[in-house]
């Protein structure tokens, strides 16, 4: 099948690096002559980037996956599963009642054009894997923000975190020569990007693989580089936030006072039992450095409730340690097992109906302290970078502040993609809304 002129469609759950790791599959695909297509129906080629981190993103894949097989049986589409389920389910996906074409593990992207190109309806998987680092050109990227663009430092994970398929989809950690991100970060402030957002599973382990220099090293030459205004980065990992990391924040112009900083829980033994590395007090303690450092820092955080063994007391301490952080906005589940993981292997011991009724009570607990942070801000002014239009009100533009918060405005000139100072009028749980300031 020769790409040029084709049209694909490509379908993303799961996190910012699965979203990074498509546009690299856009570009890619367009670099051949195929053409970017709004949907399924009006498309050659179907791209699935799958995520497997969560037991829901596998029903939605799955989901998804159905609607598609109504399509194909109208018309002749290329279906394509790429990413973590690719990876984890290439046996299953592979069988021959599959409507599936081709399955491609994360490690090899790269091959995608060439495989669809040679597909000649016969299945193919491409899900080795490789030790070293793979590159992408970065004029091989069809971003779908031109203001605010991420820039991959890594790959996979080390850290064997007992209820997480990471490591087993992603592999081991696979860091990006420093050369390559500072050329990619001088190439977007060249095209006019405001900010950047530096990915990995855990950037705190990256290191230089030609000269060993750490994330605070690459931050440090990320700061110096011109027209960027704002960098953030994630993910970072409690175990391995070092002190240095913690003052290259606070010393930079850039980087922005907001970090996520994934919990999980509030507990002692529940961490141990996870395998997460550290405990409720180093926890506080780092936060209390951060906070000591850079005044009104914006935390966000991941709280898995009901894992294997929870109890009633260990879950009141999470709710506690929320009560004590006051985060600006978290990411909260309910723990389902995941193939592969050491807590798999573990009875599922907390009820469906505790686990749901603890998550409820997480998120109204959150829900109220969002209310607080952002009543706080009626009033004042803050400095917005605008996306673009608001999704729900044409007429309203949104944006982020430093904090990362959502701030829908009223602007009466276009000020896409530009920073914009804003008078915050009224909040909600989720978001602010103001005015711009002329």
């Amino acid at each position: 099948m020769s790409l040029k002129g084709k049209k694909f469609h490509i379908h993303t759950f799961g996190c910012q690096m699965n979203e990074n790791d498509s546009e690299h599959v856009a570009g890619m695909l367009s670099s051949r002559g195929a053409h970017s297509s709004p949907s399924p129906e009006l498309s050659d080629i179907v791209i699935i980037n799958t995520c497997a981190v969560r037991e829901k993103s596998e029903e939605k894949f799955f989901s998804l996956l159905g609607r598609l097989e109504s399509i194909k049986k109208k018309k002749n589409l290329v279906i394509g599963a790429i990413g973590c389920i690719a990876q984890l389910y290439k046996s299953q996906l592979r069988d021959k009642k599959s409507s599936i074409d081709f399955i491609v593990g994360p490690n090899n992207y790269d091959k995608i054009p060439d495989i669809i190109t040679h597909y000649w309806e016969e299945k193919i998987t491409c899900t080795q894997w490789n030790r070293g680092w793979k590159e992408f050109s970065p004029s091989d990227i069809q971003r779908k923000n031109p203001t605010s663009g991420y820039v991959t430092i890594m790959r996979g994970c080390n850290n064997f975190c007992s209820y997480c398929i990471v490591p087993f989809t992603r592999g081991r950690e696979r860091y990006r020569p420093m050369d390559y991100i500072i050329q990619e970060v001088h190439k977007l402030a060249d095209q006019g990007y405001k900010e950047i957002q530096l990915l990995g599973q855990n950037v705190n382990s990256y290191r230089d693989p030609s000269t060993g220099r750490d994330f605070a090293s690459l931050l440090e030459e990320v700061d110096r580089i011109p027209n960027i205004e704002w960098i953030r980065f994630l993910t970072s990992h409690p175990k391995n936030f070092t002190p240095r990391l913690a003052h290259t924040m606070k010393k930079s112009r850039k980087i922005c006072r907001q970090l996520h900083l994934p919990l999980q829980s509030g507990s002692t033994s529940v961490l141990k039992r996870m395998n997460r590395k550290y405990s409720r007090e180093n926890y506080l303690k780092l936060v209390g450095i951060l906070k000591d450092l850079m005044k009104g820092i914006s935390l966000s955080t991941d709280i898995i409730v009901g894992y294997p063994g929870e109890t009633e007391d260990e879950f009141q301490q999470t709710l506690s340690l929320l009560n004590t952080v006051k985060y600006t906005n978290i990411f909260s589940f309910r723990y389902s097992p995941r193939p592969l993981t050491p807590a798999s292997k573990l009875p599922d011991s907390v009820p469906f109906e505790t686990k749901k009724k603890r998550l409820i009570k997480l998120q109204n607990e959150q829900k109220k302290i969002q209310i607080e942070k952002n009543k706080s801000f009626i009033g004042k002014t803050l400095k917005v970078l605008c996306l673009g239009r608001s999704k729900k009100d044409s007429s309203i533009y949104s944006g982020r502040n430093e904090g990362y918060q959502v701030v829908n405005f009223q602007s009466s000139s276009d000020v896409v993609g530009q920073f914009v100072p804003v008078k915050i009028t009224q909040c909600g749980p989720y978001s602010l809304f103001g005015e711009s300031v002329d």
